[in-house]
């Protein structure tokens, strides 16, 4: 790591990674915390899948999980290793279920053991240590709201939705599927600039008091302004500039000012 490397945070809903920006080699890292990382992404596709964990369509998940990794490369964020090794377990199992069953011995039934049953013990562990660490969490946010803050108005009509770094990709990973059918324009000259596409988001997002994101990136007229646009949106959530929130589950996402910063 150069002496230039700066430590961040994303905040999303039940996790806490931290977002490691080299400026030296513009490398862009994404690590993941004690309570996140590949079975994070998992769960989050099982749900969005609405399957049961107890029978996880292996193939089906797969294919998305690798989506998600290849969708990080071509952002050049660094894939933890531990990813990679959840993407070489899904592989294995992928393939030890394709493989035929061996022949029961006469009188006995087969009895071979799900080639997914390590992962689902896996997935429930962490979803119960995950559950007690969200409640822990809600308890001293409660806590402290109590005692540093007045009471805030609700709007029960409107309930929102945490945004995961995932739901992010998704809906990054959706415009530039579409684009790439579209024969996305490259344009050679006046391409803009990280600090011109973050001035864009805050002047839409200033102005309109919220941002639809999937109409930001769809504004893209290449695929370079693509990824400075989920890039710039990475920026200001790190910088705690901006919130980002669904109304509905896989809902679009809605970027809105945070009250305490005067100016984007």
């Amino acid at each position: 790591m150069s002496a230039e490397t700066e430590n961040a945070q994303i905040k999303v809903a039940g996790a806490d990674p931290a977002l490691v920006v080299e400026r030296g080699g513009e490398e862009l890292k994404l690590i993941l915390g004690e309570f996140s990382g590949p079975l994070d992404l998992l769960l989050y596709l099982i749900r969005q899948e609405r399957v049961n964990i107890y029978d996880i369509p292996i193939a089906r998940i797969t294919d998305e999980y690798l989506r998600y990794l290849r969708l990080m490369q071509e952002l050049d964020i660094t894939v933890a290793s531990e990813f990679l090794v959840m993407a070489a377990t899904l592989l294995e199992i992928k393939s030890r279920m394709l493989l035929p069953r061996e022949p029961a011995a006469d009188g006995e039934e087969a009895a071979q053991e799900d080639p997914r049953r390590e992962l689902v013990e896996r997935l429930l562990e962490y979803q119960k240590y995950k559950a007690a660490a969200q409640m822990l969490w809600a308890k001293a946010t409660v806590e402290q709201a109590i005692f540093t803050r007045a009471p805030l108005e609700t709007d029960k009509q409107n309930p929102e939705i945490a945004v995961t770094v995932f739901d992010l990709f998704k809906a990054f990973q959706q415009v530039l599927a579409r684009r790439k059918q579209e024969a996305l324009i490259e344009i050679e000259r006046d391409e803009l600039t990280m600090a011109e596409m973050l001035d864009r988001l805050r002047a839409e997002i200033s102005a309109r008091g919220e941002l639809n994101l999937r109409e930001f990136f769809e504004q893209a007229r290449s695929r370079r302004e693509l990824v400075l646009a989920f890039l710039a949106v990475l920026e200001l959530v790190r910088t705690d500039s901006i919130a980002l929130i669904q109304r509905e589950i896989f809902g679009d996402i809605i970027a809105r000012k945070v009250e305490r910063a005067v100016e984007l």
